[in-house]
């Protein structure tokens, strides 16, 4: 088959939900996936990334909204990214507002 990419969502375990997105790419080698999250970290040429995706997406979804972000990759196996977000909000979050800081 040719690239995929699938998208999985579920409830799982205490009231969380759990978003996954997956390819069946050439994956992520080791010394590159343990820091992705990293702020200012990226793979691309001088000037032509800032490496700020990931890291913003870290902070907003440990921070902003108590979940877990990490990435599950094996070199020739493909890539998974996993999400996981209370479903209920400690705090005064708005959904519709709170994204867009």
């Amino acid at each position: 088959t040719g690239p995929t990419l699938w998208l999985s969502t579920q409830l799982i375990e205490n009231n969380w939900v759990r978003v996954t997105v997956a390819d069946n790419g050439a994956g992520i080698p080791e010394e590159v996936r343990s820091r992705i999250f990293n702020p200012f970290f990226t793979t691309k040429p001088i000037g032509k990334g800032t490496g700020l995706g990931l890291s913003i997406s870290y902070k907003i979804v440990t921070e902003k909204h108590a979940g877990k972000i990490w990435c599950d990759s094996n070199l020739g196996e493909g890539t998974k990214f996993i999400v996981e977000l209370p479903v209920n909000q400690s705090g005064s979050i708005d959904p519709h507002t709170d994204w867009k800081r």
